[in-house]
């Protein structure tokens, strides 16, 4: 059976995750923890990598082969359906797994991969290589294939040197031989793919290849990222495999358009960098996905709080925000005067003074008037 980690609470929704040709699961130590919050995460070592057995598969292995593997494992635990990423190899065989085993997979994310990967001849030169002369001298070259300039992840790169050279070269046979381009539009899984705009491997072309084919699939290219966008780029993989596989950021991001308006979503989107993509996330995901689609309260009632804890805080650029929002909710604006009428009493006159202004400026605008 293959090595494997197992993460997360058993009662939640099972998660896999696939690694990339040489390297073992340690690919997603710095977005596998967050994602076992809310899932129950296996990750998964290749044959002859990390602590799987290197005669789990032999010369001319196939992907469909690993991807027996990746069941097998699953069975052994339990694990009936599953949501499932992979990276490179890893992402090979969740695509097959999706064409070939469909009741299993309730949603695929596919990163830094592939439908094909450029043709057979040079898998199988790297094959004869490994065979040959072992890993050392690739191993030498991987960060130049899996990072960009200056950056690395030492244990990654063990991984690849410390691997099985047969189970390695074996890898390369089921990458040689694989091609899913005329089968990708039988994918039924909800299917994300994540392109590092900075991967010579697998660029952000082979990712657009397969969103074109599969239906409904969705395609987030990470500026910054190379090959192994998990390691580098670890937030915002880790933002969007969650919009993904959870939908509480979907929903949210749904909600928060309807009350801020398309264009002010657009503009904190187009300002997201790897810094902020967790606080965004964190927005669309808790305040939007979770507060705001409660029932308990309606949107008005809501609005009404909103503006109420604003001029409490002194958070004057973002009353006027939800002033708009207070509009689209159904407010009228004697109601809004209301409401920052009250927050004189409890919040003071100086407070209620400048929320007037900002609020007064907002309604202006909504009615063509200047002030």
């Amino acid at each position: 059976m293959l090595d494997h980690l197992a993460e997360g609470p058993a009662s939640a929704p099972p998660l896999l995750l696939g690694p990339s040709l040489g390297t073992s699961y340690a690919l997603w130590d710095k977005v596998a923890p967050e994602l076992s919050i809310g899932h129950r995460v296996i990750r998964w070592n290749l044959p002859g990598h990390g602590g799987s057995a290197a005669e789990l598969i032999g010369p001319g292995a196939t992907v469909g082969d690993l991807a027996g593997l990746v069941l097998a494992l699953a069975d052994s635990l339990g694990v009936e359906r599953f949501a499932y990423a992979g990276v490179s190899l890893g992402g090979a065989v969740g695509l097959h797994l999706a064409v070939h085993h469909p009741e299993r997979v309730s949603s695929l994310a596919v990163v830094c991969s592939s439908a094909h990967f450029n043709g057979a001849k040079a898998w199988e030169e790297r094959a004869a290589l490994v065979r040959a002369e072992g890993l050392a001298k690739l191993a030498a070259s991987a960060d130049e294939r899996w990072f960009t300039p200056g950056f690395t992840v030492p244990e990654l790169v063990r991984d690849h040197r410390d691997a099985d050279p047969g189970a390695y070269a074996a890898c390369c046979d089921a990458l040689a031989a694989f091609d899913l381009r005329d089968r990708l539009g039988e994918i039924s899984a909800p299917t994300l793919l994540i392109a590092g705009r900075q991967d010579p491997a697998t660029p952000p072309a082979h990712l657009r290849e397969i969103a074109d084919a599969v239906p409904d699939a969705t395609l987030t290219e990470l500026p910054g990222a190379s090959h192994l966008a998990p390691a580098e780029r670890p937030e915002a993989v880790l933002t969007a495999l969650r919009a993904h596989f959870d939908g509480g950021a979907e929903r949210g991001m749904a909600v928060r358009r309807e009350v801020l308006g398309d264009a002010h979503v657009d503009r904190a989107q187009g300002r997201q960098t790897p810094f902020t993509a967790r606080f965004q996330d964190f927005i669309s995901r808790y305040a939007w996905g979770e507060i705001w689609t409660d029932e308990t309260l309606s949107r008005r009632e809501r609005s009404m709080i909103t503006l109420t804890a604003l001029v409490a805080h002194g958070h004057y650029e973002e009353l006027a925000m939800h002033v708009r929002a207070a509009r689209r909710n159904g407010l009228t604006p004697d109601e809004i005067g209301a409401v920052l009428l009250q927050t004189a009493v409890y919040c003071g006159v100086p407070a209620a003074n400048s929320a007037f202004a900002a609020a007064q400026r907002v309604l202006a605008e909504e009615d063509g008037t200047t002030v």
